[in-house]
């Protein structure tokens, strides 16, 4: 599992994108899942980072998880229309 940084902004969007792309890459197989709790300040770069992941993350094959994203991140990504990309699917279960 991947840790967002506290803080992505236009500021920090090009480094953090690069030091996720790497540690995804170093990933072993399987989904990329990545863990939003220490996120605390943010805009829409934020946003850009993730959907970024998700895009690579699918380009390798791979499926992708965001988990718990701050409720302000959510509702940008609702604005915004992406929240779909950045939602876990449902679990279902086989009973």
């Amino acid at each position: 599992m991947l840790l967002l940084p506290a803080t992505i902004t236009a500021k920090e969007a090009t480094a953090a994108q690069r030091l996720l792309t790497q540690a995804m890459k170093s990933e072993p197989d399987g989904p990329v899942v990545i863990d939003a709790s220490n996120l605390s300040q943010f805009d829409s770069s934020a946003l850009a980072v993730l959907l970024e992941c998700h895009r690579a993350a699918r380009a390798w094959g791979k499926g992708f998880t965001l988990r718990n994203a701050p409720p302000k991140l959510t509702a940008l990504a609702k604005l915004y229309g992406v929240d779909v990309l950045l939602t876990p699917a449902p679990v279902v279960s086989a009973g």
